[in-house]
């Protein structure tokens, strides 16, 4: 693969997980320092993102950054929306940090957004020499360039798939209860539900499937788990329509 890279288009990336309670977002500490490193010059977050090469496309430059972040490939990918906006690098910060690369990089970055969702925030994350750290999406200001715009518009669309289609699923463990399944929705869609409603809905879903298990070590009733099941998803999706 060749190492040029092209120098007006970028991909980042929205990384969310679900630590049972919060939606998350995965963010990178952007920091500039003085020519001899010794003092900040200024401290941010970032979404995770780079140019692409000239011989790679958009999906594989998508895996690429995110498998650099995280060291885990395999995961859902989607591409949500192109972001040309004439002042995506006109803040000081986004300038001085633009500066360091020289004239490797266009002054105009055209970037392609993508989301990716991870089943648990437990999970490994391969920090290398970054500073790597789960947000709860309620709590992230003033990121990078227009990154917060970025996961805004991720964020819509993930709302979006998770009433109308069952990737936000992925975002659960491969085995869970109802109950956290609701608790994926409501912090997802920023509501609430009613138990017996909810369920009743789930009812339907001939692909989130009932196992001859229950949860272990809970200081409760132990409750029956289930697993989604993408096969079924997949084969029975035009049959009916799905929404919560």
């Amino acid at each position: 693969m060749s190492h040029k890279w092209v120098p007006n288009l970028s991909v980042d990336c929205v990384i969310f997980g679900f630590d049972a309670d919060q939606l998350k977002v995965l963010l990178v500490e952007r920091t500039l320092r003085t020519t001899d490193k010794k003092n900040i010059v200024f401290s941010d977050l970032s979404l995770t993102g780079y140019h692409i090469y000239e011989d790679e496309d958009l999906d594989s430059a998508a895996a690429r950054i995110v498998k650099d972040l995280t060291g885990l490939d395999k995961l859902v990918l989607e591409q949500f929306y192109t972001f040309g906006s004439l002042d995506r690098l006109e803040h000081p910060n986004d300038k001085l940090w633009h500066e360091q690369f020289g004239d490797v990089f266009s002054h105009r970055v055209v970037t392609v957004g993508y989301f990716s969702l991870l089943p648990s925030t437990k999970v490994k994350i391969a920090q290398k020499d970054r500073v790597v750290r789960w947000y709860s999406v309620n709590e992230v200001q003033n990121m990078a360039f227009d990154h917060n715009q970025i996961l805004e518009k991720a964020l819509f669309h993930l709302r979006y798939k998770l009433q109308h289609d069952a990737i936000g699923l992925e975002l659960l463990p491969d085995k869970f209860t109802l109950s956290q399944m609701q608790r994926l929705y409501e912090a997802v869609l920023g509501t609430s539900f009613d138990k017996r409603n909810f369920r009743k809905k789930v009812a339907q879903m001939n692909f989130v499937v009932p196992l001859k298990e229950k949860q272990h070590g809970v200081p409760h009733k132990p409750a029956q788990l289930y697993m989604f099941s993408r096969d079924i998803f997949m084969r029975t999706r035009k049959e009916r329509p799905y929404f919560i």
